[in-house]
């Protein structure tokens, strides 16, 4: 086989398929959350703090996945809508997040709708699917991530 034969294999790259199938799945959820005024990273956010509680920047970042600094931002728009609150914790460095009355009233008006997008998606794509997603997505070689 030549070089430019095996490279034909890069076009099954899981990779690739799964940014592109994220930025599908993100984009629905976007457009279905945007008459809540709010995007898909906001109301997990918000559904985290729900269930959670205050939680520190750190913390939410491992249940969610993401980089501290993705959550700050993130935090720092659903501070500037009054969905949370950000503020100091036992230690002044670090910065706890919690939701507020009004981020409880947006995640209760938007849980329908992501209710009804998350059974479509999940639909489309199959309930085997969507399990073995979710069980791929907990999996780390580097540390395992608390479940949500």
């Amino acid at each position: 086989m030549t070089a430019e034969a095996d490279l034909f294999e890069t076009a099954k790259c899981l990779c690739l398929a799964s940014r592109r199938a994220a930025r599908a799945i993100t984009s629905r959820f976007d457009t279905v959350l945007r008459p809540y005024g709010i995007r898909a990273t906001q109301f997990t956010l918000l559904a985290v703090l729900a269930l959670k509680g205050p939680t520190s920047i750190g913390e939410l970042a491992e249940i969610i996945g993401a980089e501290r600094t993705t959550i700050t931002r993130n935090l720092a728009v659903a501070a500037e809508q009054s969905l949370v609150r950000i503020g100091s914790g036992v230690d002044a460095r670090a910065r706890i997040a919690s939701i507020t009355a009004r981020g409880r009233q947006t995640l209760r008006r938007a849980f329908p709708a992501w209710r009804k997008t998350q059974n479509e998606l999940t639909n489309v794509i199959g309930i085997r699917t969507a399990d073995n997603l979710r069980q791929l997505s907990h999996r780390s070689p580097v540390r395992k991530s608390p479940r949500v």
